[in-house]
């Protein structure tokens, strides 16, 4: 009875041996954007140079599917298409495809969008992030982080902090910042790249120019009447920045 029992267990072992099908479950981003971005380049053109997408949250468990864009979310169905493979059905109006390589999750091209490619934020997106922040934060830290010198404006001399969450430090008495990723602000900026700086609740939309480690930010002139929808151009330059 040795010997079938033997082969029994090797059976039993041999099961054991399949392998599980892949988990996308969680935050995916556009870390290609943002490396783009990061050379100090203009910040518009980088987003844009890199398709539509910004972040994917994925749950395989529910079976849902969100891609966040500048301006919008787009919910879908994920479904297993085949190993490493799913598409995306948003509601029947469009579907993508999304495929597991590695540590990469490609979405594939379709006839109205390019190819894009996405990877896990490092260090993990926080629970419970909201869509769309955690591309916002990575975005932040890499295109705005660190020291800045003010090389000429109020506070030359001194030194500002952008800070990943969006809080802000050493630029007047502006406390927060956001830039502007795309859709009606990009819209109303006429192709600059434009930022709100406020403290509280209370700021204003500026135009800035970054090249390599310098940054101006310019104060932006509204053209529309106050019935109309901002069009925004630069005006005087408030101050020129050196990254440290």
């Amino acid at each position: 009875m040795l010997k079938p029992l033997l082969i029994g267990l090797a059976l039993l072992g041999g099961c054991t041996q399949v392998s599980q099908p892949a988990d996308i479950s969680g935050i995916w981003i556009n870390q290609a954007a943002i490396e783009t971005a990061a050379q100090g380049r203009p910040l518009l053109k980088s987003l844009q140079a890199n398709g539509n997408n910004l972040e994917w949250h994925v749950d395989t468990r529910t079976g849902q599917a969100h891609a966040s864009s500048a301006f919008e979310v787009d919910e879908g169905q994920l479904l297993p298409k085949a190993p490493n493979a799913w598409t995306v059905d948003h509601n029947g109006y469009s579907r993508d495809e999304l495929h597991l390589n590695d540590q990469q999750l490609l979405q594939l091209p379709r006839k109205d969008l390019p190819g894009q490619v996405f990877q896990r934020p490092n260090p993990p997106a926080l629970a419970g992030a909201q869509w769309g922040s955690t591309f916002r934060q990575e975005l932040n830290s890499a295109y705005l982080g660190g020291l800045w010198k003010i090389l000429e404006g109020q506070g030359a001399g001194g030194t500002v902090v952008f800070n990943a969450d969006g809080n802000l430090s050493g630029l007047g008495k502006n406390d927060r910042y956001e830039l502007c990723l795309g859709g009606d602000c990009a819209t109303q900026g006429a192709g600059n790249d434009t930022l709100y700086l406020g403290k509280g609740d209370v700021g204003d939309s500026w135009i800035f120019v970054r090249y390599g480690k310098t940054l101006g930010i310019f104060q932006a002139i509204n053209h529309s009447r106050p019935d109309e929808i901002p069009q925004l151009s630069p005006g005087p330059r408030q101050w020129l920045l050196e990254k440290q």
